[in-house]
């Protein structure tokens, strides 16, 4: 059995105060988005049918029992049970592997729940982008008629999710149909497999920052996400699975410069051999920067081409940087990521056109009908279904304030909650935002190692229950 360690014994009256205030204020915000509309008769438009759940996306629909559901709650118990203390004593990289192999199986099991269904039905709808690619026999013509086909009133104008987002979206799954990988079911098992490896590139970013113990405290809570029964078969997850190893490649690529001076330094220390063998480790080191940095440029820059909203990462990137004091990254990631952007307007592409054209489509079309008194609070609730109730007990801990060994934790948790309340004053994510903030919420779900030690495990079988139950309840359309 684990015991607290020095990061979390400390914790405090005031931290446990800020923790309840928080957890409660989270339900009552997720109570009052559901009821006010319900009760008040407010038609908040989070469908274009009757049978809308606000804030949610989907409906009432229980489903008490699948196909999914027994190695849901398997996994749910288990990982409740051994999973904090094995969380602590694996070695690091079996702690990888499980994790990964946990959080794809937990992706899995609450998919299954609705059957075969629950993994090809997302990606088989016809707004989605699989028809679309099956369609699309030349990909340059496609990015040079791409901005034309975006507004409604456009002849052949692209479907809601295609017009919705850049094309990098589409082109990945124009990828799999041309590799054989184009049916409903299988795009969905790929999607979902690259989706279980998010939590991971959390772990390693927090690893590679010096906060191992962090990573660990963490794992838990990053691979039984709520949010997995938003992230299997939704190409969100996969965005937020680019997003997530981008920063990872990017901290890398800082700490490389860390280790750069280091070298330095031993090198001018030292004499004869000793110190030519520290050139040749300082010059090894700037060359990892240089590679780490063009792979985190290029990562964070297709992320633009993924979806709109993305730029944002641009928050989670500096607080990177922030954390490693670091910032020779930077212009080597800043001019790989335009790079990107650039390479596909030369395809007949320009981001900065395209935009406009999308906020045009965005307000003709059901956000008009969407009241932003509603969704600038029902967003926030809509998140807390996803994250988990838990997450407002980790903003309200991290907003207290604490020690100065949570540095790594406060600032890339920070940035996450940042993100949000940008995206959520920009209007352009009127509801959806389940899926839509998926990049954000392992980064956000950090603030959880903040908690008490005393909240730890109870804390996480919250996060479960309140997955299972949305799973079950509620068809979530993703």
């Amino acid at each position: 059995m684990s015991t607290p360690s020095p990061l979390s014994t400390r914790s405090g009256p005031t931290r446990s105060r800020a923790a309840w205030v928080g957890l409660v204020l989270t339900v009552l915000l997720m109570a009052a988005a559901v009821l006010v509309p319900l009760l008040g008769g407010w038609d908040v438009a989070s469908r274009r049918d009757d049978l809308d759940l606000a804030p949610l996306h989907g409906y009432w629909m229980p489903q008490l029992f699948g196909p999914g559901t027994v190695p849901a709650l398997l996994i749910a118990f288990l990982g409740w049970r051994f999973g904090p203390d094995l969380a602590q004593r694996l070695p690091w990289g079996r702690l990888l592997l499980t994790s990964y192999v946990v959080g794809l199986g937990w992706l899995l099991a609450l998919a299954l729940v609705d059957g075969e269904a629950g993994l090809s039905r997302v990606l088989g709808n016809p707004y989605e982008y699989l028809e679309t690619a099956r369609a699309t026999t030349d990909v340059g013509v496609m990015l040079g008629e791409y901005i034309d086909r975006i507004p409604m009133d456009s002849p052949d104008n692209w479907v809601t999710h295609v017009a919705g987002h850049p094309p990098g979206a589409l082109l990945f799954f124009i990828g799999l149909v041309r590799v054989g990988l184009g049916g409903d079911l299988a795009a969905g098992v790929v999607v979902t497999a690259i989706a279980a490896t998010t939590a991971v590139a959390v772990m390693v970013t927090l690893r590679v920052l010096g906060a191992e113990a962090h990573a660990r405290t963490a794992a838990p809570f990053l691979v039984l996400t709520p949010a997995a029964v938003f992230m299997a078969v939704s190409a969100d997850a996969l965005f937020a699975a680019v997003a997530a190893w981008g920063l990872a490649a990017l901290a890398i690529a800082a700490t490389s410069c860390s280790r750069d001076s280091r070298d330095s330094r031993d090198s001018r220390d030292s004499r004869g051999s000793r110190g030519s063998r520290g050139s040749r480790g300082s010059r090894g080191s700037r060359r990892r920067m240089v590679a780490w940095s063009v792979v985190a440029g290029l990562l964070l820059g297709y992320c633009v081409m993924l979806s709109y909203g993305l730029p944002l990462l641009g928050v989670l990137a500096l607080a990177v940087l922030l954390v490693a004091r670091s910032w020779w990254p930077l212009p080597l990631a800043a001019v790989s990521a335009v790079a990107v952007v650039l390479a596909f307007a030369v395809g007949g592409f320009a981001w900065w056109e395209a935009y406009p054209v999308l906020v045009d489509r965005y307000y003709e079309g059901i956000a008009t009908d969407r009241p932003a008194s509603y969704w600038m609070w029902g967003n926030l609730a809509a998140l807390a279904f996803s994250a988990g109730p838990l997450l407002g007990a980790g903003l309200a801990v991290l907003v207290a304030g604490g020690r100065r060994s949570d540095r790594t934790l406060r600032l890339l948790a920070g940035a996450g909650f940042l993100t949000i309340l940008l995206a959520d004053v920009s209007q352009m994510s009127k509801a959806e935002v389940e899926r839509i903030w998926l990049p954000f919420i392992p980064w956000m779900t950090l603030s959880l190692v903040l908690l008490p030690y005393a909240w730890r495990r109870w804390g996480l079988g919250l996060q479960l229950v309140a997955a299972l139950l949305l799973q079950h309840l509620v068809y979530t359309s993703w």
